[in-house]
This record gives structure tokens, sequence and C-alpha cells, in this order.
């Protein structure tokens, strides 16, 4: 009788047991742990203030006044020996003077999420690598050439005037790459 009752015990443990095991596997993960391991491995590389000449007719209209930054993978990031704000600077240039992106005046019809998409996926094709995870407008301005004359042309005046384009947030949640890592992986 003690041994049917030891028996009994033992099947009703590893039951229990078996069906603990069960629901903790079958639990869907925490999304703070898969958000805290995704933050983990990115870090924000800053773009530089660039000034892009708008060509109409053979002759400068304007100016963009363009910052972009981007999040990275910094495990891969370490990887690439090539000067990262620079190629940033250099897909700028083409998305912006090369290719038109923005056509002055007709801004409205501008769509930023296509345009940060194909930014990322272009500098992700020369990288060879998933590296930028996201790029980040910071600001896009225009000038005319009349106004930057006006700014000029009067002792102690700024500039005033511009068409802001767009002007995004930097995260605060990702780590600022050093200037230390920015110089080695532009060397």
């Amino acid at each position: 009788m003690l041994k049917l009752i030891m028996t009994g015990i033992w099947v009703a443990a590893v039951t229990l047991g078996s069906v603990y095991f069960s629901i903790q596997m079958s639990k869907a993960p925490d999304p703070a742990d898969a958000d805290a391991a995704k933050k983990a491995v990115q870090q924000l590389v800053r773009g530089e203030v660039v000034t892009y000449p708008v060509i109409a007719a053979g002759r400068v209209e304007g100016y963009f006044l363009a910052r972009a930054s981007f999040v990275t993978d910094k495990t891969k990031l370490a990887a690439i020996t090539l000067p990262i704000p620079a190629l940033l600077t250099d897909e700028l240039y083409t998305e912006l003077v090369g290719d038109k992106v923005i056509r002055v005046g007709e801004n409205r019809n501008f769509d930023l999420k296509a345009f940060k998409e194909r930014m990322k996926s272009a500098l992700n094709r020369k990288l060879g690598d998933e590296v930028v995870l996201d790029v980040i407008v910071e600001q896009i301005d225009y000038l005319t050439k009349e106004e930057i004359q006006d700014s000029i042309s009067k002792p102690g005046a700024s500039i005033k005037h511009g068409e802001r384009l767009m002007d995004e947030k930097v995260p605060d949640d990702i780590p600022l790459a050093d200037a230390k890592s920015e110089n080695s992986a532009s060397h």
C-alpha cells in the first residue's frame, strides 16, 4: 500500500512539473527583453551639416542645408573601414542633387519615409551588410540664392528666412558613437 501511495505522489509531482515547464516554455517572449537586446547593439552616428547646391537651367538657384544621422548596428559598424560620415554625406548629395528627390516648389509631395528607406538601402548596399538600421533626417532647409545674398549684403545680418523641409529629433536612448570609434571607422 505504501508503494502505491509513493507511486501516486511521484506521478503527481512529475505531472505538475511537466505542466509548469510547458507553461513556462509556451509563454511569449517578453517584448521589453527583445527591445532591450535590440537597443544594446544600436549606436547613433551623427552626420555633419552640409550645404548642397540646387542647380536649375545651368545656374545655382539656392542651397539645401542638410544634416542626417543614422542608427547603426555597432557590432557590424566595428568591422567597417570606410569613413561612415563621409558615406552619409555622399548619399545625401546623390539623393538631393544627383537624383533630385526633393524638387524645389513641390516640397509638399515629399515622402520622408521613402527618402529615409532609400538612403538606408543605398548605404547598406555600399557597406555590403545591414549596418544602418535607421536614418534620422535632423534637418533639411532650403535657402534661395537671393536670401543668402540679402543676408551677406547687410552687415551683422543673419539668415532669418529659408524653408524648413524636414526636422526630426534624434533618439535620446541610443548611445552616441564616440569620436574615437568614429575616427577608427574612418581610418
